[in-house]
């Protein structure tokens, strides 16, 4: 059997690296930059004003005026004015250019406005440049804005905004194709026996890779014929760029989906894991480098394994970094397998030290997939006799 952290490592020696787009800003968000984005002009373009009052001039303040002939008023989006000589002010907004000719702001607050005479507070405190956001003091012409393999966000969509360009180059979302197996499934609208299950197992994984905003995708159910799935399967691996299944690969006599895969010409890099739930989970690639991920059936399983192996897989091939280690600490107890990886759901909660606590929320099956309603993530125990003590440190994996 493979252990976890090989598995994880083969996978991504295995993963093409996505081919990239270029899409309009609007279709950007969630999306994973693939070009080095710079400053179409200094950040900010002029010295910006940050407070409303009135611009002055900074020696005439050191000289003792205190009373300033207004000049006139200065709007955000309006051409600079000027102060056009000594003892002058002009009366500013927030966000306006600074007037020529002045380098200090002084807050409406501390001022008294009389037919056209700005009197400063005699107790105010008045410091050169105060109230003024300096030209470039953010970024300069020409300076790295976002670096490719940036997640774009709230942030960085304001960012990539303010670069004045109307299209921008982020990976290809690739086309995953979802596959659950099984004659015992039955699509959500339609009639069921007694001896048939609601396919649910297509819904988490699509629901995992759209919540992630890395995947176009799309769902099916194979019936445990090895003809069909031959087909099927044969017209999957032209079309899609990512294969994922659940359902037939263990030992049993209706598990054929390592087999037809075979048949197909994929190639095998492992089959087993030494973790649980997700044992019997296989990874190989197709005749054109596309992975194929095939997960033991179980719900639970299915929801660990895309956790834990497929979208870091697909971050990676959108050119994302590995997101950081996150370690919580065990609120409760928690058994250890003693040679197997143990994946256990966990609920968060924080101390009133601000540190994160999972509580162990066991399943009753690795079928049981209504007891992670509610759940967090899941967190990783390596192999030891015994049980995590409370307060043990271990890695946290969230849905």
């Amino acid at each position: 059997m493979t252990e976890v952290a090989e598995a994880e490592r083969l996978i991504l020696e295995h993963l093409p690296i996505l081919g990239v787009s270029r899409e309009p800003l609007a279709d950007c968000a969630e999306r994973v930059l693939a070009e080095d984005v710079t400053a179409e002009r200094d950040h900010p373009p002029f010295d910006r004003v940050t407070m409303d009052g009135i611009a002055i001039a900074g020696r005439d303040w050191e000289s003792g005026v205190r009373a300033f002939e207004i000049a006139g008023t200065q709007a955000a989006g309006a051409p600079p004015l000027a102060l056009g000589g000594p003892r002058r002010c002009v009366e500013v907004m927030t966000g306006a250019m600074l007037p020529r000719g002045a380098d200090t702001v002084i807050p409406v607050e501390r001022i008294t406005r009389t037919a056209g005479t700005a009197t400063v507070d005699s107790r105010a405190t008045i410091n050169s440049r105060q109230y003024v956001h300096p030209r470039g003091s953010d970024r300069r012409a020409g300076e790295l804005l976002l670096a490719a393999g940036t997640r774009i966000g709230p942030p960085e969509m304001a960012v990539l905004a303010s670069a004045g360009r109307a299209t921008f180059a982020v990976a290809t979302l690739p086309r995953v194709a979802i596959v659950s197996t099984g004659d015992e499934l039955v699509d959500v609208d339609e009639p069921i026996a007694e001896y048939q299950i609601r396919s649910s197992n297509d819904r988490a994984v699509e629901a995992s890779l759209l919540r992630a905003r890395l995947a176009r995708v799309t769902r099916g159910r194979l019936r445990d014929d090895a003809a069909t799935m031959r087909a099927e399967l044969a017209t999957l691996l032209e079309r899609a760029d990512v294969l994922v299944l659940s359902g037939g690969v263990s030992m049993g006599q209706f598990d054929l989906v390592p087999g037809v895969l075979g048949e197909l010409g994929a190639r095998r890099v492992f089959h087993r894991v030494r973790q649980r739930p997700g044992k019997p989970m296989w990874f190989g690639v197709g005749t054109r480098g596309q992975p194929i991920f095939a997960l033991p059936g179980n719900p639970v399983s299915v929801l660990i394994g895309t956790t834990r192996y497929i979208v870091p897989a697909l971050r990676a091939a959108a050119g994302l970094a590995p997101q950081p280690a996150e370690y919580v600490t065990l609120a409760a107890p928690a058994e250890a397998m003693a040679e197997l990886t143990h994946f256990l759901p966990v609920k968060l909660s924080w101390s009133t030290a601000g540190a994160a606590l999972a509580t162990p929320h066991t399943t009753n099956t690795s079928g049981d997939f209504a007891a992670l309603a509610g759940t967090d993530g899941f967190v990783e125990l390596a192999p030891r006799r015994g049980e995590y003590a409370q307060g043990a440190a271990v890695r946290l994996f969230r849905w």
